[in-house]
């Protein structure tokens, strides 16, 4: 039973045959907002496999806080890039069924409209019709960079779609001389189009 006891010292607990009295933290003890908090005091040993860190808090098997979870492994991985692959097939789909051949569907590139210079995206919703429609050879026509990166973006998609299966993240770092590269492809791709001897090029 609990003894009375006067305020500012710690209660005593006996058994039953009023022996083994033992004294437990007051209410603003050591250890006492600990205990109400995480239910340990830090006395008990805590279980193999499990952590604690520099404030005696345990945390949980296998020194991973509890509710965190491990990366994502077979269908649940897959959500993100599924859903990337449904926006971009509705895309697809939208621009495959509303042709870009006919004016009046889509607006007009500002650059070609101001100046009459092609920009590097010109001719790329024409290009994605007929993509989707299977024809390449006007694909590449109307624009052979956006049918390139058609097919890159397919390739990275599918690298994806496996790391997500094995719960691996998807990490593409490009140093700077590959951006430099692009860039000046790009560049090269619209000037040369916009001349008489890569009209080819030109959607």
């Amino acid at each position: 039973m609990r003894t009375r006891t006067l305020a500012g010292e710690s209660p005593q607990l006996t058994g039953p045959s009023g022996e083994g009295s033992s004294q437990v933290p007051g209410p603003h003890g050591p250890g006492s907002v600990l205990k109400r908090r995480t239910g340990w005091g830090g006395s008990a040993t805590a279980p193999e496999g499990s952590r604690t860190d520099s404030e005696g808090l345990q945390t949980g098997w296998g020194g991973s806080h509890p509710g965190s979870e491990g990366p994502r492994k077979g269908w649940k991985g897959l959500a993100t890039p599924l859903g990337i692959l449904a926006a971009v097939a509705g895309a697809f789909a939208y621009v495959g069924t509303v042709d870009p051949n006919e004016p009046g569907h889509y607006p007009v590139c500002p650059l070609l409209q101001l100046t009459g210079a092609f920009c590097p995206g010109c001719g790329g919703l024409r290009s994605a019709h007929a993509f989707v429609h299977g024809d390449l050879g006007a694909a590449f026509s109307a624009n052979a960079v956006a049918t390139t990166g058609y097919f890159l973006f397919a390739a990275v998609w599918v690298l994806w779609l496996v790391r997500a299966w094995r719960g691996q993240p998807l990490r593409i770092r490009l140093a700077p001389a590959w951006w430099w590269g692009i860039g000046t492809l790009l560049l090269a791709f619209t000037v040369v189009r916009n001349l008489p001897f890569g009209s080819a090029l030109a959607p």
